[in-house]
């Protein structure tokens, strides 16, 4: 089975201003109050967008790539609300996309978004209400938030060819979490994880053989740590060596780094400490340029059905330009392939570049 995974997809703010439905542009922060702002800020870096083009264009060269590819299931990191709501969070960013532009997450084949971020409840809860409910409408599975505690805490079972999926969202507070976000049996929200501790460790497992079947695979999507660094602590290796240990998770797929971080395959299970940003509007926007945000991942993990086993990892390198995910040159590629290298050697994982410039993770 082959899945694929991202990190951050955020398709507000700016990126909702160039899709068909462009929603209201006013913004509440201290540095643009429209969000076409950042379209014209990437526009003087990179030269013009164009406006009002198909769904699909976010995706650009991606396209090509999962043609070729064939994920059996797509799951994204949906790093923003889907709504009309008003009722802006004051945090400082708000990212929301139109209801009538969610049609681009179809364009790329999205199956399933994670909400257990820190930008779902940008707009309220009726936001994240609004969220729900448009996704669903248009056939598409969320995990990590809901109405109440027990539909944000649920794993979500998707079907692939010969088993299952089973997927488990949590956010924790050092992505940016706020506290009051956690989803109740009063109030919406999202399946937060306040510590990284052994009673989480058996809170996840619980809540998945609860609902496991045979021959399931588990998964569980952490958004946790901050947007830029290299560094992964002690606390989230521990943990996620537990949850394969101690929970029987198959893939830990954790995000909210704007670049992506160093790999791990404990003990045959895949171990994705941060994917990086895949969407953004980050274009044209200085500091930070050392990380080569601009540089993404495709990540297309194969596993064993039979037992949750990584039998191959595949990212495609990808490059953010126009607000389009484009083919990375061989050089950048290569930048790539230099970083994973170095980032991953404390975990004994390296990666190579095959023939069609993809990189394949190897590991002991």
């Amino acid at each position: 089975m082959t899945l694929w995974l991202t990190g951050d997809v955020m398709t507000g703010r700016g990126i909702d201003q160039i899709l068909p439905h462009p929603g209201d542009p006013r913004l509440f922060e201290s540095y643009m109050t429209s969000a076409i702002g950042y379209v014209s800020l990437a526009e003087r870096a990179t030269g013009p967008i164009p406006r009002s083009r198909d769904f699909s264009y976010i995706w650009g060269d991606a396209l090509e790539e999962f043609d070729r590819l064939a994920p059996d299931l797509r799951l994204v990191n949906l790093e923003t609300a889907v709504t009309t709501s008003d009722d802006a969070e004051p945090k400082g960013i708000n990212y929301r996309m139109h209801p009538a532009n969610l049609p681009v997450l179809s364009a790329a084949g999205v199956k399933g978004c994670v909400l257990a971020n820190n930008h779902v409840l940008d707009w309220g809860p009726d936001g994240l209400v609004e969220t729900l409910e448009v996704l669903e409408g248009a056939g598409l599975r969320t995990a990590g938030a809901g109405r109440r505690r027990v539909e944000a805490l649920a794993p979500v079972p998707f079907d692939v060819p010969g088993g299952r999926v089973r997927l488990l969202a949590l956010g924790a507070p050092s992505s940016g979490i706020p506290g009051a976000w956690a989803a109740t049996d009063e109030r919406p929200g999202i399946h937060l994880l306040p510590e990284l501790t052994a009673e989480a460790v058996g809170a996840i497992a619980a809540e998945i053989a609860r609902r496991r079947e045979p021959g399931d695979l588990a998964v569980v999507s952490l958004h946790w740590g901050g947007n830029w660094g290299y560094e992964i602590p002690r606390a989230h290796r521990r943990f996620a060596h537990r949850l394969v240990d101690e929970a029987g998770v198959d893939l830990v797929w954790g995000h909210s780094s704007h670049h992506p971080l160093g790999i791990e395959v404990h003990r045959g299970k895949l171990i994705l400490y941060g994917c990086g940003d895949l969407i953004n509007d980050y274009e044209g926007i200085s500091g930070h340029e050392g990380f080569r945000s601009d540089l993404v991942l495709l990540y297309l993990p194969t596993l064993g059905l039979a037992d949750g086993r990584l039998a191959r990892l595949v990212m495609v390198p990808m490059r953010l330009r126009h607000f389009r995910l484009n083919r990375a040159t061989p050089d950048e590629a290569q930048w790539l392939g230099r970083m994973l290298n170095r980032e991953g050697r404390r975990f004994g994982t390296g990666v190579r570049l095959d023939a069609q410039g993809r990189l394949v993770l190897e590991w002991r």
